[in-house]
């Protein structure tokens, strides 16, 4: 039975999700004229460039930067350190060019389903709710599709956001710092429920904090660990185009890696990290206060900015400028480890941390996933059981070996993103009529959705 479900994992994690989310990406990127190159500018300067600035006007629950942090928070997680390190060992230098490729389509992808989940948003119980669940439905008028993604993402939850996340920050205090993975995950459990019990509002009240201090942390860390290695920055660079093409050519090349390896290692990864196509981060971008899906959608693109072409490149640049051993074989979380401390004897720490905080921050953006995933389902007298069990999770995960719970919880990740990328192709002429109604004028502030629903028909 481990068999068959790894080899699932496998085949569903290599060409079908590969193919199905890169193509929507190219086909997203076509539809829309490549509004991830022509409006980046735009994006970085109404996005990072007015992080402190609010709405009143705007229907909503929380601040647009607030659901970016929230989406954020459950995206950058251990995929941007130990998903690095792991394409590198399996790709080469190289990897991670392909990575870059996947998230300047994965843009795309991302601003096409956060501008559908704020479209097809509604309100329940007094709050904003929406998501690939809530398009699929409404949209596509398939409830089906719906609750099977609705029912996909309640259950996956638990593993890709929930029990990996407090397993890799146990591993991290108990190697590093002798802390028994009981208090870690006693801890954990104590701070998880604190913040979800507020749900949404708390949630972002908290990773609007969060977000902001361990990026920047994590940021300063690591151009400080590759300044040292500044002499190794150039060759550093060119091997990832190099090793883009002709991975054998590249310093230190592995034998056995192919071009096709190269191209698998770095997509998968770069997809895994950034999560574009997947459904997840749409459905904490719904709760923002804005007056128009696209001015939403340009977050989400910011989103996948900050999170592959910044964070992620940064962790490539500090495994490659200091020259540790990154053969096929190496353990991808000791990999990251001995870059960051062959340096510095604060590297370490500055790693530690970072990954701390990196998967504390995904535990309390996949708890709303989950919450509103099976609200949906059940309705809302599910989320005070759905809470309970989360939290109990999350110190079963710090205190155990996931094994065969981590493939499942894969696949079902995985399995989200299908109906999402099926309901993104089918919606795409809904997403053209909304863009091009936006950027007629984009510096005008609607009055309410009254102004662009017809063109949700």
């Amino acid at each position: 039975m481990r068999e068959i479900i790894e080899s699932f994992n496998d085949f569903l994690w290599g060409l079908p999700l590969i193919l199905g989310i890169m193509g929507t990406g190219i086909y997203m990127s076509i539809r829309l004229k490549g509004v991830q190159f022509r409006k980046l500018g735009f994006a970085l300067k109404h996005t990072l460039g007015r992080i402190f600035a609010e709405n009143d006007e705007a229907d909503g629950d929380i601040s647009p930067f607030s659901a970016l942090a929230t989406a954020l928070a459950a995206t950058v997680g251990t995929g941007n350190i130990v998903g690095v390190s792991l394409a590198i060992i399996m790709g080469g230098p190289g990897a991670i060019f392909w990575m870059w490729v996947a998230a300047i389509f994965g843009m795309a992808t991302k601003f096409a389903e956060v501008t559908l989940a704020l479209a097809y948003r509604e309100k329940r119980s007094g709050s904003f709710v929406g998501g690939p669940m809530y398009y699929i439905e409404k949209g596509l008028k398939n409830k089906k599709l719906a609750k099977a993604f609705a029912l996909f993402a309640s259950i996956a939850v638990f593993g890709i956001g929930n029990s990996t996340q407090s397993n890799a920050i146990a591993g991290v205090l108990r190697d590093n710092f002798g802390v028994s993975t009981l208090v870690t995950g006693l801890v954990l459990s104590i701070f998880a429920g604190i913040v979800i019990v507020g749900g949404i509002s708390t949630i972002s009240k908290v990773t609007g904090k969060l977000v902001p201090f361990m990026s920047l942390f994590y940021i300063l860390g690591s151009i400080w660990i590759i300044f040292l290695n500044r002499a190794n920055l150039i060759p550093a660079i060119e091997s990832i185009f190099v090793g883009a093409f002709a991975p054998m050519s590249v310093a230190g090349g592995v034998a056995g890696i192919t071009v096709r390896s190269v191209i698998s290692a770095g997509v998968a990864r770069g997809v895994f990290t950034n999560e574009a196509g997947l459904g997840s981060s749409p459905m904490a971008h719904a709760s923002a206060a804005t007056d128009h899906p696209i001015r939403q959608g340009l977050w989400g693109m910011t989103e996948v900015f900050v999170d592959t072409m910044i964070i992620c490149s940064l962790t490539a640049l500090v495994i490659l400028t200091t020259g540790v051993d990154r053969s096929v074989g190496v353990d991808a979380r000791s990999l990251v480890a001995s870059a960051f401390a062959s340096t510095s004897s604060i590297g370490g720490l500055i790693l530690s941390l970072g990954i701390s905080l990196f998967a504390f921050s995904t535990i309390l953006g996949w708890a709303y996933y989950g919450e509103l995933a099976s609200s949906y389902l059940f309705g809302e007298g599910i989320k005070k059981y759905y809470r309970i069990v989360y939290v109990i999770f999350v110190f079963v995960g710090a205190n155990m070996d996931l094994g065969l719970a981590w493939t499942v919880s894969n696949i079902l990740n995985g399995l989200m993103a299908l109906p999402n990328l099926y309901a993104i192709w089918r919606l795409a002429p809904v997403l053209v009529k909304l863009e091009k109604d936006f950027f007629k004028d984009p510096m005008k502030m609607r009055k309410g959705p009254e102004e662009y629903s017809e063109l949700l028909a």
